[in-house]
């Protein structure tokens, strides 16, 4: 199993140290997904697509949801300016819809 952090902030990997996430490797930019297998372990903020990718290769993903005020937008954030909530998300990609019917009824309610 590894542990992979992706991110190109430093805050975030110091906030990660102080409340000990510990992770064995700090990317950041995830390339592909090719080198994770099931049981490994993804720390980030990341699209949803790469969130099904990972999820359909078994790989739990971690969100680090960053809770910023408009002012910190685009800033480099230092490990005490942070405001993290990390939870655990899957999601899985559905073929199966017409996207724009979904759209134009107003959602899922009532679709397989």
């Amino acid at each position: 199993m590894q542990r992979v952090l992706v991110t190109r902030h430093r805050g975030t990997v110091e906030w990660a140290r102080r409340h000990g996430l510990v992770v064995d490797r700090v990317i950041d930019h995830l390339e592909s997904t090719a080198t994770l297998q099931a049981g490994d372990v993804v720390l980030g903020n990341l699209p949803v697509p790469i969130v099904a990718e990972l999820t359909a290769r078994g790989v739990l993903y971690v969100h680090l949801d960053l809770r910023l005020r408009r002012s910190q937008r685009g800033q480099e954030l230092d490990a005490d300016e942070l405001v993290i909530d990390p939870r655990v998300f899957e999601a899985t990609e559905r073929t199966d819809l017409d996207v724009h019917r979904l759209i134009d009824s107003g959602g899922t309610k009532g679709a397989p």
